[in-house]
């Protein structure tokens, strides 16, 4: 059985205008058959499969619905249609900043974020030197959180979820923190995790990454699976094709 199947999937988002206008005139709309809604599919059709300590690189433009099917993955959504199994722990980096306090500390933040992540006190203990070396912050580590630059926020959050060793490690767009060098030892750190059984999945707008780092891709546009497989420079160099106004869908 593979450790991550998809199958048919669909999300669909349904707006309407219920909150602007009341319960009262939704009521009345409702009666007269004049109250509409529209209905948004996010991602149709997607299926792909994955197996132990496989990497999958999702790529699409921004709209493309990578994102929301990394959180029916990881299972903040559930699919209007089709179905996705999995199979062990997951951990999703869907948004690295999300979940601190600004008012607390660094350390103080590390250690919420460890807590959330489900660390034990004794762990993060033992733990603590390595996240802040790994995020090179030393020496901020009493610095209220809301002083720190969206990087150094990134870096923190990258370095603490790194230590968790999930059978599934989703990360949409998380090894772009920091600069180059720090991208570099992320990239690394990656390897690390892939080469101890982890299945990954990751989205990002750099093919060069996926190209380097991944075993099968997925490409989305406008909610559609357009191609998946094992082919990765093929199917980048048909995106990057598309990209370029070179080829047409």
């Amino acid at each position: 059985m593979s450790i991550l199947e998809a199958n048919k999937v669909s999300i669909r988002y349904i707006t309407g205008d219920f909150k602007d206008i009341g319960l009262k005139e939704y009521v009345m709309r409702k009666l007269t058959g004049n109250y509409h809604v529209t209905e948004f599919w996010a991602d149709r059709d997607v299926s792909f499969t994955l197996e132990r300590g496989e990497m999958l690189g999702i790529i699409g433009a921004n709209g493309a619905g990578k994102s929301t099917l990394l959180k029916a993955v990881s299972g903040i959504m559930v699919p209007t249609e089709g179905w996705i199994r999995r199979k062990g722990s997951i951990a999703a980096l869907l948004e690295l900043a999300s979940g601190f306090d600004r008012e607390l500390t660094v350390k103080e933040n590390a250690y919420l974020r460890g807590a959330m992540l489900g660390y034990t006190r004794k762990f993060m203990d033992e733990k603590y030197e390595e996240i802040i070396a790994f995020a090179e912050l030393k020496g901020f580590e009493d610095r209220p959180f809301k002083q720190l630059s969206s990087g150094m926020k990134s870096r923190l959050a990258f370095s603490i979820a790194c230590l968790v060793k999930p059978d599934i490690l989703i990360l949409d767009e998380v090894l772009s923190v920091g600069d180059g060098v720090f991208r570099k030892k992320s990239e690394a750190k990656m390897r690390e995790v892939i080469s101890g059984g982890a299945t990954t999945i990751l989205v990002s707008h750099s093919l060069e990454q996926v190209r380097y780092m991944c075993t099968k891709v997925l490409w989305l546009d406008k909610g559609r699976q357009i191609a998946f497989g094992t082919d990765v420079p093929g199917i980048c160099n048909r995106y990057q094709q598309f990209l370029d106004g070179k080829l047409k869908l």
